[in-house]
């Protein structure tokens, strides 16, 4: 296991507390969610996009109640120590919820380094939470022109990449994912997220293929259609 070096911790006191969070859910051992760290997940409720590839439909909803309480969180990371070096917040998107500041200081105090998954919605609350991250795996879902046909949201774009300049501003380490939705992008759109993304200073891009799991009915069906019709269509392309 790798160990994240300690990062600054000086934020205001937050506004809401850890145990206000709404946790859709828990995974209690992850190696593949902050590459080269062995994690524990923790899934925050509610998102305000709907992207057409979702996995995670079912925690979209922000008037959901959450499923687990931020003390059960904290019981399981204390059977951990010594087994996980890593907690990684994700969603949804975990950056909607006031009390993520205040969880994300009590998994450090508790000895972890800290990931966060996010899609860039909130740029101002993501600042706000980077000087207790350590990591970030942020989703830039598609060139400019072509975001709302991804997040059904207008001018998504925008705060996407507000977001990943915070983090690059930050000097936080940073992933950046692009989910091949087949139904919208294209391979020229990958090329453009990854010049585009590049020429700003990221070092790290991978595209991933579109899963079916956990996603809508609607988008199961529009993907089956899609490759029923285009047969000899890529996969995403390695990297």
């Amino acid at each position: 296991m790798t160990s994240a070096p300690p990062r600054p911790t000086s934020l205001p006191a937050p506004l809401q507390s850890a145990g206000d969070l709404a946790i859709a859910g828990v995974e209690p051992f992850s190696a593949c969610d902050w590459p080269g760290h062995l994690a524990a997940v923790v899934f925050l409720q509610g998102c305000p996009w709907k992207c057409t590839y979702c996995h995670n439909v079912s925690i979209i909803d922000p008037r959901a109640p959450g499923q687990v309480a931020w003390s059960a969180v904290r019981e399981l990371l204390s059977a951990r120590r010594g087994l996980l070096d890593a907690v990684v917040f994700s969603g949804g998107e975990p950056t909607r919820q006031g009390g993520l500041a205040d969880a994300m200081r009590q998994v450090r105090g508790m000895g972890f380094a800290v990931g966060l998954h996010t899609g860039g919605a909130y740029p101002r609350r993501l600042a706000e939470v980077l000087p207790l991250v350590d990591w970030v795996g942020l989703d830039i879902k598609a060139p400019v022109g072509k975001y709302s046909a991804v997040t059904g949201v207008a001018n998504s774009a925008d705060p996407a990449f507000a977001s990943l300049r915070h983090v690059l501003d930050a000097g936080v380490p940073v992933q950046v994912r692009t989910t091949l939705d087949p139904t919208i992008l294209n391979a020229d759109d990958v090329a453009e997220i990854r010049r585009t993304v590049t020429a700003l200073g990221v070092t790290d891009v991978v595209v991933q293929e579109v899963r079916t799991d956990g996603a809508s009915e609607a988008f199961v069906t529009s993907l089956a259609r899609y490759r029923r019709t285009h047969p000899a269509a890529p996969a995403a392309p390695a990297g």
